[in-house]
């Protein structure tokens, strides 16, 4: 039998923040790839290592987890004032889809770097020393975000001394801005309430916050579900009836945030929304032996992504989270303590991190204006993906 021989397609990988992904560029990619659709799906699919059956992803480039089963691809920005365009896509390690529902916040820390690297931030706005602004037009929710990516001798300063729970090097700091994370398109809390109650068939009935910003997300808390905030990957992740208890909360949740119309709906929508439990700050010992005191933190926050707890906090639900931090009344609010705040530490499984976030009340709907925190990024290796031909 023939078969057609592999093809390569010029590729990096990298890391931003927790998360590891393989990096396009938009022209590099086969023309068939370079518009939406079952061919640019197939070739990210492959280029992963998914469906795998097996869950390890062995014959492509993913690390079988949520983490590091992940791909971008990024073009010269068509948005004005804008420097690049970031489109992301999470693969499915089981399953053969791509979802592009949301956006990574972890990997944004790299698309700066990268776009610098490629020649898709205009020469002119690079400085010899210092910080070069990169403006990313994030496609998948149509937002802004800003980059802020330390340059020493005209080129990205990837080593530092800027350390990451979670990453075990350190690296250069990027600070990340999330301008305007809300959901553009309706209420950053979609049912219109701080809190709700939310009803999940055979499971229970739940105080739950509901909000739209960075990533839908919906918070509860640990206490009500029978946990106390300071879980680890082991004490979750291996418990299949707990996994699937939180996937039917995050269905119904879907349904009630109206991002789908009926819970059979989101087992093709993994990515979104997050479901996350919180409580107030603990003592615990992090996955890396790290010893996190009560006082070292604001509050606890656990997130489950595509399935399963994650190792650390998913950058876009940390934007959630200091959103829905400096909103009084908020189940995540309340459980770092109440009142106005701007800024918050949580502790997750791998340690800790503090992000900030501004938001206000207008006429009695609350809007986000912006979220930050710090990342790092690096490049692991660049070259070239090959696949079989015959993949599209």
């Amino acid at each position: 039998m023939t078969h057609k021989p592999q093809i390569k397609i010029p590729a990096t990988y990298m890391r931003g923040g927790t998360s590891k992904g393989v990096f396009f560029s938009l022209t590099d990619l086969p023309e068939a790839a370079q518009v939406p659709g079952e061919a640019r799906d197939k070739i990210l699919l492959r280029t992963i290592g998914s469906p795998d059956p097996y869950g390890q992803q062995i014959d492509g480039m993913g690390g079988a987890t949520s983490s590091t089963s992940k791909t971008v691809i990024l073009a010269k920005s068509e948005q004005p004032d804008h420097d690049v365009d970031y489109l992301f896509g999470q693969v499915a390690i089981n399953k053969a889809f791509v979802d592009w529902s949301g956006n990574c916040g972890n990997l944004t820390a790299a698309v700066g770097a990268f776009a610098i690297s490629k020649g898709l931030v205009d020469a002119g706005r690079i400085p010899e020393n210092g910080i070069c602004i990169v403006r990313i037009w994030q496609k998948n929710i149509k937002k802004t975000i800003i980059a802020h990516v330390p340059i020493t001798n005209g080129e990205v300063q990837e080593t530092g001394d800027f350390e990451l729970d979670g990453v075990t090097f350190p690296a250069a700091e990027v600070v990340i801005e999330f301008m305007d994370p809300a959901d553009g398109e309706g209420s950053m809390f979609p049912t219109g309430n701080l809190v709700d109650d939310l009803d999940v068939p055979g499971v229970g009935t739940f105080k739950a916050t509901m909000i739209n910003a960075g990533i839908p997300t919906i918070f509860v808390n640990a206490a009500d579900i029978g946990y106390t905030g300071t879980e680890l990957q082991k004490d979750l992740n291996s418990d299949a009836e707990a996994l699937a208890r939180f996937e039917t909360m995050r269905a119904y949740g879907a349904v009630k945030m109206g991002l789908i119309s009926n819970i059979s709906e989101a087992v093709a929508r993994q990515h979104t929304p997050k479901i996350a439990f919180v409580a107030p700050a603990a003592a615990y010992e992090s996955s890396s032996g790290k010893q996190i005191a009560e006082t070292d933190i604001d509050v606890c926050v656990r997130a489950l992504s595509m399935g399963k707890l994650h190792h650390a906090m998913m950058g876009t639900a940390s934007v959630a989270i200091a959103t829905a931090v400096a909103i009084p009344g908020t189940v995540v609010n309340e459980a770092a303590g109440g009142g106005a705040r701007d800024a918050v530490t949580f502790g997750h499984p791998s340690g800790t991190l503090r992000v900030g976030a501004a938001a206000e009340e207008v006429n009695g709907e609350w809007t986000a204006k912006k979220a930050v925190m710090s990342r790092s990024a690096r490049i692991i290796m660049e070259g070239n993906v090959h696949i079989p031909g015959d993949t599209f």
